[in-house]
């Protein structure tokens, strides 16, 4: 019944980046005044045979707090032995498991450093061989140093990799720039969009993980002040909890983030609705209306909402 303002996630796919140009040398001078970064305190689990993806995994959520993370325990979530690998959907799922939010990054080289100057050490997927044979391995970044064109990783068995810059983005561009920051649910990563993050705590909430996902809605909606998504999702959540009081409220903060977008309107119809205010929904169902008139789901709550007065 409600308008969801995001989706979920569908599961990742390689998206086919590696004939693009590469991005560092277009680097801006953003960096110039901190033009060298290293997280030296990031932990490290040596890789075995295979086991990369449980590694690098746990090497992000024992920096989101959880040092009780275990590259073994993760082994038996995300490890296919089939493909002597993990997909990034295990990956992705397992972080939820953890009850920690993961949000993968755009493709960008200058999101990637933004992170790590951010303090959050990156998950990225590598191609270590050629298109037609690959060797997939996922690494963590930790640091890098634009001046000398490197870039430092755990990866594998080697505790401090030191990378060429150029070296590093082309097998990343063969992962098609995939990447991935893992966070506590009260707090967002520094390159967020405010879609895109909401995409990943709703994939938290689907998963049954209601809880991290309600702390994750409000840090979104603390953090992007302007944004209507933040309050509709805990809105749609308060909605689901047969809170309808709680969700007026938070349909009420979106409309005054977003006066003109009909979803919090009508939302916000039939969480008065619910309250037995008929008088009011219909009026909240009619302002969606006018600001949306072709669309016939804002049509038919009026029409239901007159016909519930007579």
């Amino acid at each position: 019944m409600l308008t969801r303002v995001v989706a979920l996630l569908g599961a990742t796919l390689l998206a086919g980046c590696a004939n693009a140009p590469l991005q560092y040398p277009d680097l801006d001078d953003a960096y110039s005044a901190s033009p060298a970064t290293e997280l030296s305190a990031t932990a490290f689990f040596p890789q075995t045979d295979y086991q990369c993806g449980p590694s690098a995994l746990a090497t992000l959520l024992h920096t989101s707090g959880l040092r009780e993370a275990d590259p073994d325990a993760l082994s038996e979530q995300v490890y296919l032995p089939g493909r002597q690998g993990s997909l990034q959907t295990e990956l992705l799922a397992a972080s939820r498991r953890a009850e920690r939010v993961p949000y993968v990054l755009e493709p960008e080289l200058a999101d990637l450093l933004t992170e790590i100057q951010a303090g959050n050490p990156v998950l990225v997927l590598q191609n270590l061989q050629l298109p037609r044979w690959p060797q997939w391995h996922y690494a963590v970044v930790i640091g890098f140093d634009l001046e000398a064109g490197e870039v430092i990783l755990r990866s594998g068995e080697e505790y401090r990799q030191v990378m060429s810059l150029r070296r590093f983005e082309r097998t990343w561009q063969l992962g098609d720039y995939w990447a991935l920051v893992i966070t506590a649910p009260d707090a967002v990563p520094a390159t967020a969009r405010p879609q895109r993050y909401l995409q990943a705590a709703l994939a938290l909430e689907q998963q049954g993980r209601v809880e991290p996902a309600r702390k994750a809605y409000h840090a979104a909606a603390n953090h992007w002040l302007d944004s209507p998504l933040g309050p509709m999702a805990l809105g749609n959540l308060a909605y689901q909890e047969d809170d309808y009081s709680e969700a007026e409220r938070q349909f009420g903060a979106a409309i005054e983030r977003a006066p003109e977008a009909p979803a919090g309107h009508y939302n916000l119809a039939w969480a008065l609705a619910r309250q037995g205010q008929r008088e009011a929904a219909l009026a909240a169902a009619n302002r969606a209306q006018q600001l949306a008139p072709a669309h016939s789901r804002y049509a038919a709550a009026v029409t239901t909402l007159s016909e519930a007065l007579d």
